[in-house]
């Protein structure tokens, strides 16, 4: 079995994936906010709360897309923290960054195409880390774990927001319901791509279950490692410290 078919992910060739987020960044916010039915705004909200940020912090979010968890990291705070977004599709990143700009977050945030695996960081450079929804669509996740904890300061804190099969009774026949017919047709629909929602679904059922993901932090050497179940576990919030070595 080689890294890629291993339990934390599929194989995956970044230029294809980076090509596919390509293709649909201009309707990616949109279809984000409308799939997700605003639910979004609220889980970020938890995810940098998560992070107990106080102000002055430098923030790494992977996986940036168009910026949205990097500005609100950027906001979160009254002393207002600096971040870097890094991700492997340009036109994503230049989204992201003509919302910086229109935020007025342009001079303390900055967008850097680089890949997940191999973050173009020095190490121990990074107060707090974040991904949002892009976990899963990484070549090996665990490098990328292994990657963030390299570049995290001691008592860094990481938060990673990823979707999940819900595990309730109706809920979850519901929700697959939802992700294998009616997301991908609205998918195609708005984008004009329908590989990119087709793909969607299948990531998601393809990912690895919460214990599984927890116990690839803690293998990693992530200490407070816990998975919050959101909206009836349709999203998990990961979280997890690299310990201090004071």
């Amino acid at each position: 079995m080689t890294p890629e078919d291993g339990p934390l992910g599929r194989d995956k060739q970044p230029d294809r994936i980076a090509g596919m987020f390509d293709a649909i960044a201009p309707r990616y916010d949109l279809l984000h906010h409308l799939l997700s039915g605003g639910l979004d705004l609220r889980w970020r909200v938890k995810a940098v709360r998560s992070l107990a940020l106080r102000g002055g912090e430098t923030v790494l979010d992977l996986c940036t897309g168009t910026a949205d968890l990097a500005i609100a990291s950027a906001t979160a705070s009254p002393g207002a923290a600096s971040v870097v977004g890094v991700d492997f599709a340009a036109q994503m990143l230049r989204l992201g960054r003509e919302k910086l700009l229109r935020r007025g977050l342009a001079s303390r945030s900055r967008l850097v195409q680089g890949d997940a695996m191999r973050i173009p960081l020095a190490a121990s450079s990074v107060d707090a880390a974040t991904v949002a929804f892009g976990i899963r669509n990484v070549e090996r996740p665990d490098a990328a774990f292994a990657d963030v904890f390299r570049v995290l300061r001691p008592g860094g804190r990481f938060a990673i927001l990823e979707f999940s099969v819900p595990r309730v009774p109706g809920v979850r026949q519901a929700y697959l319901a939802y992700f294998r017919h009616v997301l991908p047709r609205i998918g195609s629909l708005i984008s004009g791509h329908s590989s990119a929602y087709t793909y969607l679904p299948a990531s998601v059922g393809s990912f690895p279950t919460p214990e599984v993901v927890m116990a690839s932090l803690a293998a990693t050497g992530f200490s407070q490692v816990k998975a919050d179940s959101l909206s009836l576990g349709i999203v998990y919030l990961y979280s997890a410290s690299k310990p201090d070595q004071r």
